[in-house]
């Protein structure tokens, strides 16, 4: 159960893949101190946004990633991960990865685990979301 709705937190971290366990241990406090008992899938799919944000826009070459948490009626928590967008790719679940392959199931899982998920993009970077119920 979420204990308070609204904004429970915002981060901004190096876009660096060390930020993707700082990112989990930020919204993993949050949601504790929210009253959210367990979390895992939350925690999963914030990994998997931040690492494709370090990994596949520009904030992975020197620039900054942003984490809000929201808690919203019914149970369920939003996570938005914020970056500097990129014009080489573009958020989209891939068909074409294996189990076994060593990447590009992370908007896969977050499809199969989120109530909903989806992304914008403007003039100064993207935003993917993802709401869970928890």
């Amino acid at each position: 159960m979420v204990s308070r709705l609204g904004v429970l937190g915002v981060v901004d971290l190096p876009g660096e893949a060390a930020s993707v366990v700082r990112a989990r241990a930020f919204v993993r406090g949050l949601l504790e101190r929210a009253g959210v008992g367990e979390a895992s899938d939350v925690l999963l799919l914030v990994s998997e946004l931040v690492s494709n944000a370090v990994a596949h826009s520009e904030s992975g070459h020197g620039g900054r990633v942003g984490v809000v948490v929201i808690g919203c009626p019914d149970r369920i928590v939003r996570v938005e991960v914020c970056d500097q967008g990129s014009d080489a790719s573009k958020p989209q679940v891939r068909d074409d990865q294996g189990l076994l392959s060593a990447g590009g199931r992370g908007l896969r899982l977050v499809e199969q685990i989120a109530r909903g998920w989806d992304w914008d993009e403007d003039g100064s970077g993207r935003t993917v979301w993802f709401e869970v119920a928890v």
